[in-house]
């Protein structure tokens, strides 16, 4: 090309996708297709208007620790080192035009809100921090407490982050990040998911529930919804592993967030045709997109191998627009949707 890379012209192409007005004329508040103004989500740096979150990354990781819980330990890595490895990546995609970064890592598999503020200072972006356990792998990553711990002890302690900050940081989460199994839920993971729900009235906080497969997922609406709470409280983490699409319609068309967050660009042609089928369905503003991707590995050489946050930037949105998708659908996707998911709020029934 002649006055610009390749890598130039796909930013500049995806800049111009994304710019489109988050509002369109005549629309009126509560309409899909835009953000309450009057609504707030919580990053790491305090609390902004769901408006300003902009192109948002909602489900990627920084830094995650696989030790398990009973070894955990938050002195196995330095900040300074992990900012030199993952800042490179964050300035890439800002590059881009995003301006947000949901951050899934739970407690006890590397949560660090003061490392996120950090990074949140030195590239001027917005990122998101979780309250919440991780029950799925086994439990591998539950710490022994939460077995011994009632529902609302459980529901107190993430209140109580959510209220006072992350352990003394005065960080506070923006969204429940938790974990269950993907088969039928267990006494412990309908614990974690009541405790969620408890959290959730009390806060407004959204649950982001790595769940997988359809079966759990609908047992944990259906327990929210004992609990008073619209499905739309629930973020249906990884529903890409569900192999049947009509499950995710099913979800979507409940309310609940639909999050198909494992793109890379080997699979980027199945997400344009599942986006497809939900814009077929009108249910594109029930969906969340991103890649699980990054991330520094403590005990590993270098922090171990890297997968960079880009595929939606050169892979996805370029595709998205061949096939018919408007810079408003994909402004809906990446800067909408992500703003009403994570807007806290109290949803009820």
């Amino acid at each position: 090309m002649n006055r610009y890379s390749r890598r130039s012209f796909l930013k500049d192409a995806v800049k111009l996708s994304i710019c489109t007005p988050l509002i369109p004329a005549g629309l009126k508040f509560g309409d899909k297709f835009q953000i309450n103004s009057e609504e707030n989500i919580m990053t790491v740096n305090g609390m902004v208007k769901a408006s300003d979150l902009g192109f948002t990354l909602s489900h990627e990781h920084i830094l995650v620790d696989f030790i398990g819980a009973e070894h955990y330990d938050p002195r196995r890595w330095k900040h300074e080192v992990v900012i030199k490895a993952v800042k490179p990546y964050l300035d890439e995609i800002k590059e881009f035009g995003c301006k947000s970064f949901v951050e899934c890592t739970p407690e006890y598999i590397g949560r660090d809100p003061e490392l996120l503020k950090k990074l949140s200072d030195l590239t001027g972006m917005l990122f998101l921090t979780n309250t919440g356990f991780y029950g799925a792998a086994d439990n591998k990553y539950m710490p022994g407490k939460a077995y011994d711990m009632d529902t609302g002890s459980l529901a107190e302690l993430w209140i109580g982050e959510s209220e006072s900050g992350i352990n003394g940081s005065g960080i506070k989460p923006g969204f429940m990040k938790i974990g269950v199994a993907p088969g039928p839920l267990s006494e412990l993971h309908q614990k974690i998911v009541k405790a969620a729900g408890q959290t959730h009235l009390e806060t407004g906080l959204s649950i982001a529930s790595h769940t997988g497969p359809a079966i759990p997922a609908f047992e944990e609406i259906t327990l929210l919804q004992s609990l008073g709470i619209d499905p739309e409280a629930f973020i249906w983490v990884h529903a890409q592993n569900e192999k049947d699409p009509n499950q995710r319609l099913k979800a979507a068309k409940m309310g609940a967030w639909v999050s198909i967050d494992g793109l890379n660009p080997e699979n980027a042609d199945q997400y344009v045709n599942w986006l497809q089928d939900f814009k077929k369905h009108d249910l594109l503003h029930k969906v969340l997109v991103s890649h699980d991707a990054g991330w520094y590995s403590p005990g590993e050489e270098g922090g171990g191998s890297f997968t960079p946050y880009t595929a939606i930037f050169k892979d996805l949105v370029p595709k998205l627009k061949t096939n018919g998708f408007t810079s408003m659908e994909i402004n809906q996707l990446f800067t909408v949707n992500p703003g009403k998911a994570f807007a806290k709020k109290v949803r009820k029934v």
